[in-house]
């Protein structure tokens, strides 16, 4: 080994090991502030507790409180800190359900969701996908839980707000309708299928948050050639968990059957020509504005591939209206 490759060794350890032992600190200092936090809303809590607290003068320590640690200590324990302080013990009374992996912005945005079984997903999945605080934000006001949950049964929903997501099938990728608010477009469709297309490439990094982990892109207008004729399949993904590419084609109205066959085409040539010998079977996805449920069961029906067609939307989701649906299918499988 010469001075060069010996110096690039070294530099590579070195690196490694600031990165690692910089994580840790901040590992650390989470599980301090967090524990701090903590035990500041015990403290309140047990307080009002042993006074018969109501509401009323429950907001009238807490702002009095506030302004006595703000001059003596400083930041971070402003009425608003000290509002969630409390929520926070309310919320983890065991304090051992506590994740140090998350800070304490986290866990503002975190309290903010009344609804524990929520709560818990959005806990769990920021854990597993390492979002940051604005990416667990625009989740949560996607409706993320609310439309992976309506897709599955009661114990699947429990499993979901207990472990999060997990990736074992396609069927575990794949959203419907997949929110797209992020791209600027107008509600009806009067764009092309080329500019939803490059709309989302140039947002690709909101795009890949909203498919999921796992997810790698590969191209665009990807090119295939079958008897001499080119055809382009809209966006071509690869998925590192399920390994397998995941091919998506776009429509900005409603999906025909003639869709659905261009698309089985697309997955036999790749399981033949592109994937490798230790992929598993190419995913297919239809992206449409419209899709009709009976059409797409009858077009689908027989076919081995994995197809699945989702609807996209270019605006927010009520929140509340698919908390509803969840709570409604809830209480058809026993649960209230």
């Amino acid at each position: 080994m010469d001075d060069a490759e010996l110096i690039q060794m070294l530099t590579t350890r070195i690196q490694s090991l600031v990165q690692e032992r910089k994580a840790t600190v901040v590992r650390q200092l989470y599980r301090e502030l967090l524990e701090t936090y903590w035990q500041v809303g015990r403290l309140i809590v047990h307080t009002e507790e042993e006074r018969g607290a109501t509401l009323a003068s429950s907001r009238s320590i807490i702002l009095e409180l506030s302004r006595r640690l703000s001059r003596q200590i400083g930041k971070g324990f402003n009425r608003s800190n000290l509002t969630y302080m409390r929520l926070f013990y309310l919320a983890y009374p065991g304090g051992a359900t506590v994740s140090h992996q998350l800070s304490w912005s986290h866990y503002i945005e975190l309290l903010k969701i009344d609804n524990e079984l929520e709560r818990s997903f959005y806990e769990q999945q920021s854990q597993l996908e390492k979002w940051s605080v604005r990416e667990l934000r625009r989740q949560r006001d996607s409706a993320l839980f609310q439309r992976l949950a309506l897709s599955r049964d009661k114990a699947g929903i429990m499993q979901l707000a207990k472990e999060g997501q997990s990736y074992a099938s396609g069927t575990d990728i794949v959203r419907d309708p997949y929110v797209l608010e992020f791209l600027g477009l107008p509600e009806q469709p009067q764009y092309s299928e080329q500019d939803l297309e490059h709309k989302l490439i140039a947002h690709l990094q909101q795009f890949l948050l909203e498919l999921g982990k796992g997810f790698a892109f590969v191209g665009s207008q990807y090119r295939i050639t079958i008897n001499n004729t080119h055809f382009y399949v809209d966006l071509v993904f690869y998925h590192r968990i399920l390994k397998c590419f995941v091919l998506i084609d776009l429509k900005v109205g409603e999906v025909r059957h003639t869709d659905i066959g261009q698309m089985n085409m697309y997955l036999n040539y790749f399981a033949a020509e592109e994937s490798e010998a230790s992929d598993n079977t190419p995913i297919g996805i239809i992206l449409a504005a419209n899709k009709d449920e009976i059409m797409v069961e009858y077009a689908t029906g027989g076919i081995s591939n994995q197809i699945f067609v989702s609807k996209y939307q270019t605006h927010l989701p009520d929140r509340e209206v698919l908390q509803q649906r969840v709570s409604d299918l809830l209480a058809r499988n026993g649960d209230v």
